[in-house]
């Protein structure tokens, strides 16, 4: 069993932890724990020192968008894209949903609603609490303006329970009021720090003034011919010059502070405020489901549909005459509508992990293209040495032209070809990705294939002569074979490359993908969306990293010399 599991990680490509599995057996565990310290330890505490160091330095780092997200603000903006992508498909559930199943998931989206009160709710209160925490800040001389907002408060919790207010509205309204004192808050704290930025700015000013005279008044008293004098007083007007940009970095770190707390709010109001946002989103979600269950459901279209039908038909069976005529278009209209409602599906946009779906399509897509192209030609370059000479200037032409070249040209080239887009049975973008991968990634493998054809044993090919085999059987049954371990490397690289020119290639090209996910994410520009583009980026990394583990399972499977796999 124990070599059963070792060979199924040499095949994965996963030999990194045979040690583990030999410490499980008992085998040498000191030799063992040594490997597992120098090959998994060792890589991980880099890994969480790097998300340590990414904690601390990403904070600090401003951009236009913000700040560079955190790690934990990152994971947060990948629950709000797995949360927006449960919701659409509960959406397209509740559209096709039907009988018993349809009426079990209304109900049960009419008690979420209800239980929504209870958040609100505690959003009120959580409101109340802070405003009296607010209120106990205030000095002892502001008695006046905190009886003053003691009763706007009172006075607006009667007008809440005179006009009955729902509790999402008295959520809001207490909020509102809250957020409103609050700011005020704020403002008197700003008020006096930019009083003590502009004190301190004055007292630096009439500082450096007054060294300025002790200087110019010194210099008047040193002789012209005292040389000692004259470099001591530069040395003194070094320093005053050295203190003078210390103080202007300290007012420039004073304002730098002044500016940030300028466009930010009280931690507790933020709080409140993303809570409120978090709960009317969860709202208008379970109202968008109440109607698709009821009069956006498919099932209650048909029948709303079905029933006007039979209304029409009674109609129709008693009238006559130019009526009649009018009621048999109707009649076959409403059957036309009946029929289309019938078909239709739910128009979700398309989610975070339908574009992953997406750009994997299309990178293999790209990926057969460029292997469709790239073995056979691989085969008869090393094959034939005259071959290999004819093609050798065109792969070297080719070879380095970016993807940013490949793609206008190949949109126009697939333009010309699909001139109606909403009529083609595949998207333009789609394809013009897909080519441009195929064409960027294909190199690899026809180098790799000519080396594994051109390297294969004489003697094998001699041995093909004497048993007269005609060119298929040889290809079958000797050269392909020979050859597929360096053909699978060469899949492996050209899939990797790819994945790297398809994002790319879906970035510039507007193709639904990660690419597009990226762009939109960017021109968005704020610092939720930032934090979405390092979850794509992450993805893209840890789904490069499967399809590179993918292939190395095949290449594996066909190593016959049981050579290791590379990193």
């Amino acid at each position: 069993m124990k070599y059963k599991i070792i060979r199924i990680l040499d095949v994965a490509g996963l030999r990194v932890f045979e040690p583990v599995v030999l410490l499980c057996y008992g085998e040498d565990p000191k030799q063992q724990l040594k490997q597992i310290g120098l090959y998994i330890a060792i890589p991980i505490l880099v890994m969480v020192a790097c998300v340590v160091a990414w904690d601390q330095i990403g904070p600090r780092i401003k951009t236009r968008a913000g700040e560079v997200p955190t790690p934990a603000q990152v994971v947060k903006a990948y629950d709000g894209i797995a949360d927006f992508h449960n919701r659409e498909y509960t959406k397209v559930s509740d559209y096709n949903e039907a009988g018993e199943a349809r009426e079990k998931a209304l109900a049960g989206t009419e008690e979420e609603i209800q239980s929504l009160d209870a958040n609100w709710e505690a959003i009120a209160q959580e409101s109340e609490v802070f405003l009296n925490t607010l209120l106990t800040k205030l000095p002892a001389d502001a008695s006046t303006e905190k009886t003053k907002i003691e009763g706007d408060w009172k006075k607006l919790n009667e007008d809440l329970a005179a006009s009955e207010a729902s509790a999402a509205d008295a959520a809001r309204r207490k909020f509102a009021f809250v957020e409103g004192i609050s700011a005020q808050f704020v403002s008197a704290s700003l008020s006096k720090l930019s009083n003590a930025v502009t004190a301190q700015e004055d007292a630096y000013k009439q500082d450096q003034q007054t060294r300025s005279k002790a200087l110019v008044a010194m210099a008047n008293k040193i002789p012209a011919d005292d040389y000692k004098q004259k470099v001591e007083y530069v040395q003194l007007v070094n320093q005053h010059l050295q203190k003078t940009n210390e103080e202007n970095e300290h007012l420039k770190s004073l304002r730098s502070e002044l500016s940030e707390r300028r466009g930010k709010s009280l931690p507790e109001v933020e709080s409140l405020r993303q809570q409120i946002s978090a709960t009317g989103q969860k709202a208008e979600f379970l109202k968008t489901r109440v109607n698709l269950l009821t009069e956006g459901n498919r099932e209650q279209k048909v029948a709303k549909a079905t029933s006007e039908m039979e209304d029409l038909k009674k109609k129709y069976a008693t009238a006559s005459g130019p009526e009649m005529f009018a009621l048999a278009q109707q009649l076959i209209q409403r059957e036309e509508r009946i029929s289309t409602i019938a078909g239709s599906e739910f128009a979700k946009p398309p989610t975070f992990f339908d574009q992953i779906w997406t750009s994997l399509k299309c990178v293999f897509t790209g990926f057969f293209i460029a292997t469709a192209i790239a073995i056979p030609i691989g085969v008869f370059c090393g094959m034939s040495r005259v071959f290999m000479a004819s093609m050798t200037p065109l792969i070297s032409l080719f070879k380095p032209v970016s993807p940013i070249v490949w793609l206008p040209i190949v949109f126009f080239i697939v333009g010309a070809f699909i001139t109606r887009p909403d009529e083609a049975w595949i998207q333009p973008s789609f394809l013009s990705s897909a080519i441009t991968v195929a064409l960027c990634s294909l190199w690899p493998t026809l180098v790799n294939t000519a080396l594994g054809v051109s390297a294969i044993d004489q003697d094998h090919l001699n041995v093909a002569r004497v048993l007269r085999l005609g060119l298929w059987d040889r290809l079958t049954k000797i050269i392909i074979p020979s050859a597929l371990p360096l053909i699978f490397t060469g899949l492996r690289i050209s899939l990797g490359v790819g994945w790297m020119v398809l994002i790319a290639a879906e970035l510039l090209s507007s193709s639904p993908g990660l690419g597009k996910f990226v762009w939109d994410m960017f021109n968005n520009g704020s610092s939720a969306t930032f934090a979405q583009m390092f979850v794509a980026c992450g993805f893209v990394g840890v789904i490069g990293l499967l399809l590179d583990r993918i292939m190395i399972v095949f290449q594996r499977m066909v190593s016959f010399d049981g050579a290791p796999t590379a990193l």
